[in-house]
């Protein structure tokens, strides 16, 4: 008899014949959180279990952070001997109270009793033992499961993980990390699809400083933690700006800049090995997030542009970032390259047919490559 972790997934059982592939990754993605705590993890009969771990609220912890979980619970593995059984439901309910139901579950149909009478008989000597507890098979408000498979396999949680898909399963993508409260919760949004994101943050200096910097690498890492790894781009944008700056209408600074970032995000992501960049836009949040700001942005590019939060609110973005343990550290005062030169009345509906126009007293080439030469890849661990 031992404590196990009981790991359940969701999507990943649609996937038919392409399930192996995905049920390795999510299978990888749990050995690598537990390795810390020396956990053992295995898969078996539509389940992956956890064993032989320090601290079974740690490892709840981190495996409940795994993408692709639906669900996990503690639970206690045992010998398929149904006295035995027994004995350990009534043990495992004593706490309890309230109304109950009993769930079983027989994978293996050479077990004597059938899922419903070892339901029966087991509820009865719950009932038994603990008078504080009824049956309700309707709405209960504990379940306890007991599951017949290789082994017996008893539990009373199933608590709610983060979902999605696994990572590594869903490609490359490039997120745009500007150290605001958006950006991190852009990012995490594609890792939960399986997306295996590189940052790429565009930094000022004089006009920005080590403070931005670190915060950001701060930020880069606790996205790192759900895969493992992360590699972080700094790239050095004060030259680009002080150009626009001074060459092009004000009222334009904040646009001609974002179309210079996705340029260089996209040569960028193309040596990384991604097919996408993510941004971390709100529609209409601010001027350069209006529909037609944004049609002027991603014109400059041919890789696809995803905007998870378009059509989220600040107060929606600001709830997921304190979920993922982002916002606190988002907030921290210190100024990114966003905030250097911005234009006092930025145009919120610009024409994409004036922009080559506007642009053309910038050597956008040169601009782009000089950029993209002095960038700094930091390899933040998970």
């Amino acid at each position: 008899m031992q404590d196990v972790l009981l790991v359940r997934y969701g999507e990943v059982f649609l996937k038919g014949a392409n399930r192996p592939h995905f049920l390795k990754a999510l299978t990888d993605n749990i050995k690598r959180v537990v390795k810390p705590l020396g956990g053992k993890v295995w898969l078996s009969d539509s389940r992956i279990y956890v064993s032989e771990f320090s601290d079974m609220q740690a490892c709840v912890d981190r495996v409940s952070k795994v993408f692709g979980v639906y669900s996990v619970s503690p639970a206690v593995e045992m010998e398929k001997d149904f006295e035995v059984i027994a004995a350990e439901c009534v043990k495992m309910m004593q706490p309890y109270s309230g109304t109950f139901k009993v769930q079983g579950k027989r994978s293996d149909k050479k077990f004597p009793m059938n899922s419903m009478e070892i339901a029966c008989e087991i509820g009865g000597r719950v009932l038994e033992a603990n008078p504080n507890l009824k049956v309700d098979v309707h709405k209960p408000q504990h379940r306890l499961m007991v599951e017949i498979r290789d082994n017996a396999y008893i539990c009373v949680e199933e608590i709610r993980a983060v979902g999605g898909m696994p990572m590594g399963t869903g490609g490359k993508a490039a997120l745009l990390l500007s150290g605001g409260i958006d950006s991190p919760v852009a990012g995490y949004q594609l890792m939960k699809r399986g997306v295996r994101l590189c940052a790429i943050h565009f930094q000022s200096p004089p006009y920005t400083g080590e403070l931005a910097k670190d915060k950001v690498l701060q930020l880069a890492k606790k996205l790192a933690w759900y895969a493992g790894g992360m590699r972080v781009y700094l790239v050095p944008f004060t030259k680009c700006q002080l150009e626009i700056h001074e060459k092009c209408p004000e009222e334009l600074g904040t646009l001609i800049t974002r179309r210079f970032m996705m340029r260089i995000a996209e040569r960028i992501a193309r040596q990384y090995g991604a097919l996408a960049l993510i941004t971390g836009e709100s529609l209409g949040q601010v001027a350069s997030q209006t529909m037609e700001a944004l049609t002027c942005t991603d014109a400059v590019v041919t890789m696809p542009v995803f905007r998870p939060l378009i059509g989220l609110d600040k107060t929606e973005i600001m709830d997921i970032a304190e979920k993922i343990d982002t916002y606190e550290t988002s907030i921290l005062p210190y100024e990114d390259c966003c905030t250097v030169f911005t234009p006092r009345h930025p145009v919120t509906k610009p024409k994409l047919e004036t922009m080559p126009k506007v642009e053309e007293k910038l050597d956008i080439e040169a601009l782009v490559n000089e950029a993209v030469e002095g960038t700094e890849m930091v390899l933040i661990n998970g």
